[in-house]
């Protein structure tokens, strides 16, 4: 598979900067649920909070876009809550084969997946979006006040791109939670669900992010901000390197894209045994965002038909950090669904 030319010529930096990028949206999603959890106030619209921000976030976004195999199709599909920019990549080759539609992290955007995206359109027709709501391209309009919101306006895509068709669907971090709450509403429309690094919905995060992340939001000095963020994302912030645009994107996506979005409750063993279709959970060793090795516990003993694996020495950068492993390891997972066999 193709990589970045940084990412071969300094492997070690590389990591760092993927460390560094985890933070950043950690960050950011804790501090939104602090905030939702200690000021309850009436949903608004996500935006850029200028347009020289925005203008800095899209620089970098189309930066990282243009590292990427050029989309076969670029399209912004309406939806009942904003328009959303979608990315595909497809041949005639894979007509037979189901689409697999990607969700990316908070403050992020299609283009996180660009050390994913090359092995994944070898054998498959894909779709990445850029979430409503969030940092990205997306337009959003109406409010988003549930994960029912979140449910409705991925239907609209789905239906648009895919029709009447079966996905297979692909969440990490926040999108884990939208794809598992899409899944729950409409399990006829997905015949695989992938939740890589899912927060909020196999276990809840330790108090102690929404400790630090209050610091975040008070007017407090650097050097206790700093310290507040590598707390949260276990590691310093001198070392983050914004050089690279993908880490300079989801940088500037956190710090510069007011949203608004519904944080989602932890899914009871009731509602995961809803989850019918195969499941593929990865977890970050070194990771409990998502709720670490007790979620991968969790996920093995109440969902009907899963695969589980907790990734050895990652974060909750997972899908960045061992792309190579984890492609194949989704490509064969599809394939075995697709030929209905078991997890």
């Amino acid at each position: 598979m193709i990589r970045s030319a940084e990412a071969t010529r300094h492997p070690r930096r590389w990591r760092r900067r993927l460390r560094a990028v985890a933070i950043v949206g950690i960050c950011a999603l804790a501090v939104a649920g602090a905030v939702q959890l200690a000021v309850p106030s009436p949903a608004e619209v996500g935006h850029f909070r200028s347009a020289e921000s925005r203008q800095r976030y899209v620089d970098a976004y189309r930066a990282t876009l243009a590292q990427m195999p050029e989309p076969t199709t670029i399209v912004d599909i309406p939806t009942r809550y904003g328009s959303v920019r979608a990315y595909e990549w497809s041949t005639p080759d894979h007509d037979d084969h189901r689409p697999v539609v990607l969700l990316p992290g908070r403050t992020s955007g299609a283009p996180m997946w660009r050390e994913n995206i090359t092995a994944l359109i070898a054998s498959r027709r894909v779709i990445a979006l850029d979430a409503l709501g969030d940092a990205g391209l997306s337009s959003q309009s109406v409010p988003l006040e549930s994960m029912a919101d979140q449910a409705a306006w991925l239907d609209d895509v789905l239906r648009a791109v895919s029709g009447d068709a079966r996905v297979h669907l692909v969440g990490h971090s926040f999108g884990g939670a939208t794809a598992a709450a899409y899944a729950r509403a409409h399990p006829q429309r997905v015949a695989t669900l992938t939740l890589l690094e899912p927060v909020f919905t196999l276990g809840p995060p330790p108090a102690s992010i929404y400790l630090w992340a209050t610091i975040l939001l008070l007017p407090t000095p650097q050097s206790w901000r700093e310290r507040a963020m590598a707390e949260i994302g276990g590691e310093e912030v001198s070392e983050t390197d914004t050089d690279d645009p993908l880490a300079a994107m989801i940088d500037g996506g956190a710090r510069e894209y007011s949203a608004d979005l519904p944080i989602p409750t932890v899914l009871t063993a009731d509602q995961l045994a809803e989850l019918t279709m195969p499941v593929y959970v990865g977890i970050g060793e070194l990771s409990d965002l998502a709720g670490g090795t007790e979620a991968a516990d969790t996920a093995r003993s109440h969902l009907p038909d899963a695969t589980v694996r907790v990734w050895p020495g990652t974060t909750h950068s997972l899908p960045l950090q061992v792309p190579d492993a984890l492609d194949d390891e989704l490509i064969a997972f599809w394939d075995a669904a697709d030929r209905g066999e078991g997890p």
